[in-house]
């Protein structure tokens, strides 16, 4: 039987708790979720004359990602985005994405095939010095870099606007954010500005860690673990349609309940430096399970139901 909370009359009260908009400082230890960059910067040039120059195996094969790729094992970068749909060629924007790991991969794709790569990262004044320092991160790395393109960088978040133009995009991503968004009460006006954003019939492509439909759900996701059935309840309610589930990602080993949440797990690994801590169980795990969806802004909006005649 599935089990999983409304969440969205909660996620706000939780929200206005202390009074303030700004969405919920990520955990320090949350940190390591996000995408990191190789510790060494890799010298190859993205190679025009290579014979498949522009192809999504191309980005994903790319001598700049570095040390990044050894991740694609575990988050199979070609095979999700070949099932997201994503065509390059149109205007996709990535949320909030981090030091770049998905980003390394887009920004070139996007660029070769004449596409417009949108960048939805932390607003540049945050007044949160983790945020300013992983928008600061973000564009050392790639905007000055030809390899990536002329990337759109935005500011977007809480105490934000929305994401662009109403109808201005083909397709939004976002990958293992739904459970940050879920602990600031942002959940609702996330996938709202998704779907403002994006032109009818767009892609909406979410990729989370996983919690059991069995486990009840932590209205704040403390673990980092979202129901996959919440997610798509979320979607539906900002007006998309689920087109397809993926098990792309999957990970069965993954019981989804660890010690110190999903960041007990590679590549966080959370707690491993502490004396007497057993890592070997979590490195047999590998990375989280996570859930993989296709969502599509409905061509047309439904009608609403006719109010019922009544009789004079």
């Amino acid at each position: 039987m599935r089990r999983f909370w409304v969440l969205t009359a909660m996620g706000l009260l939780v929200a206005g708790c202390d009074g303030s908009s700004e969405m919920a400082e990520p955990a320090v230890t949350a940190a390591p979720d996000t995408d990191t960059v190789a510790d060494t910067e890799p010298s190859s040039e993205p190679d025009a004359d290579a014979a498949n120059y522009g192809t999504l195996e191309w980005a994903v094969s790319g001598d700049w990602r570095g040390e990044n790729a050894e991740r694609d094992r575990f988050r199979n970068p070609a095979e999700t985005l070949t099932f997201l749909e994503i065509d390059p060629s149109s205007t996709v924007i990535e949320i909030w994405p981090g030091s770049g790991w998905y980003a390394e991969i887009l920004a070139p794709w996007i660029a070769a095939n004449g596409g417009t790569y949108i960048a939805a990262h932390f607003a540049a004044d945050s007044a949160s010095e983790y945020r300013r320092r992983s928008r600061a991160a973000f564009e050392d790395r790639f905007m000055d870099d030809e390899r990536f393109g002329e990337i759109d960088l935005r500011g977007w978040g809480p105490a934000d606007g929305g994401l662009g133009a109403p109808g201005s995009a083909d397709a939004v991503l976002t990958f293992r954010n739904v459970h940050n968004w879920m602990r600031g009460g942002f959940t609702e006006r996330a996938f709202a500005d998704f779907h403002d954003v994006l032109r009818p019939g767009g892609i909406l492509g979410v990729v989370e860690h996983r919690l059991p439909d069995t486990r009840e759900q932590d209205p704040l996701a403390s673990s980092g673990y979202v129901q996959e059935a919440y997610v798509i309840a979320l979607a539906e309610e900002a007006g998309f349609e689920l087109v397809a589930a993926s098990e792309i990602n999957a990970n069965p080993l993954d019981t989804a309940d660890h010690p110190n949440g999903v960041w007990t797990l590679p590549p966080s690994r959370r707690g491993w430096d502490e004396d007497g801590f057993d890592t070997a169980p979590f490195a047999a795990i590998g990375e989280s399970d996570r859930m993989t969806l296709l969502f599509r802004k409905r061509e047309t909006e439904p009608m609403p139901d006719a109010e019922p005649e009544t009789e004079d």
